[in-house]
């Protein structure tokens, strides 16, 4: 099973990044896909989800209307499109998948933001 993340950087107040996430050895249309996110000293904390086939998605609080998250099942991959990035949307990101008890984790990629 492997999660690749790529994606992360440096990007200034504003500005826009968009996460990939491909996905292999497990049956990538069965599984809820999530993208969390940890920052230096906190926890790590689930940015948004998506639902097995497509079926809907769920954001946090902070990042509804800016985030959106969506799925290529064709090409076993996530995305998460970042938008009006603040500084409090510095972590790094990863990418999940979820299918009862099996969570799959991949390595990470650092989103920075700053002037």
């Amino acid at each position: 099973v492997q999660l690749v993340e790529s994606g992360g950087g440096l990007v200034q107040p504003g500005g826009s990044l968009t996460l990939s996430c491909v996905a292999s050895g497990f049956t990538f249309s069965t599984h809820v896909m999530a993208w969390f996110r940890q920052a230096p000293g906190k926890e790590r904390e689930l940015v948004a989800r998506i639902y097995s086939g497509g079926s809907g998605t769920y954001y946090e609080n902070s990042v509804k209307g800016r985030f959106r998250m969506s799925r290529d099942i064709a090409q076993s991959t996530v995305y998460l499109q970042m938008n009006r990035l603040n500084p409090d949307d510095t972590a790094v990101y990863y990418c999940n998948a979820i299918r009862g008890s099996a969570s799959y984790w991949g390595q990470g990629t650092q989103v920075t933001v700053s002037s």
